[in-house]
């Protein structure tokens, strides 16, 4: 049975892990159908895996991390897709550094996203998505995956979290996110 073809019938991801990693980082691995379903279901995904870690689907965290999810799953879909081929999505949580990491990995190597974020023309209908990853991110990039594709990442800061650590201590936080309201102050200079 094809990807798309379970992906249409099961209205959930491929296949998906939580996992815990040394260090306690938890994780989360799915893998969705080239298709704007699948980044939808994506970034779904990512709002129900915050939330399981604290962060409720209206804080900013959440918020943030929804957006940089679709815009990167959405970005795997258009320019990475391959027939028959799915993309990734992991997120691994540092309570420690106060980041979260999102990777999306596709199959196409030679389209990779450019080093900077490309200065669409103010009347363009697209072109933005790689400016909001850059004003959310701490940093983001690229890199080869094997044996065949790309994984596009970008880490962001997060809050406190609303539940203990799995380690039974307290999550703790330095940084702060762009708000909503500054994610949109940011949106409407381009607009303009």
């Amino acid at each position: 049975m094809h990807a798309a073809a379970r992906q249409a019938r099961t209205d959930k991801p491929l296949l998906t892990r939580t996992t815990t990693a040394p260090a306690e980082h938890p994780s989360r691995t799915a893998q969705f159908a080239s298709t704007p379903r699948g980044a939808h279901l994506a970034r779904r995904l990512a709002v129900q895996c915050m939330e399981e870690w604290g962060y409720p689907p209206v804080s900013d965290t959440s918020c943030s991390v929804a957006l940089v999810v679709a815009e990167l799953a959405a970005n795997a879909v258009q320019h990475g897709r391959t027939p028959g081929r799915d993309f990734a999505l992991r997120l691994t949580l540092d309570p420690a550094a106060s980041l979260l990491r999102i990777e999306v990995a596709d199959t196409a190597s030679a389209k990779r996203p450019p080093a900077t974020p490309p200065s669409p023309h103010p009347e363009s209908e697209s072109g933005r998505g790689l400016l909001l990853v850059d004003a959310l991110a701490v940093r983001w990039g690229s890199e080869p995956r094997r044996p065949v594709g790309k994984t596009v990442w970008a880490e962001l800061p997060v809050e406190a979290s609303t539940r203990p650590h799995p380690n039974g201590g307290p999550v703790r936080s330095e940084c702060h996110t762009h708000t909503l309201g500054e994610v949109r102050d940011i949106a409407g200079e381009w607009d303009t």
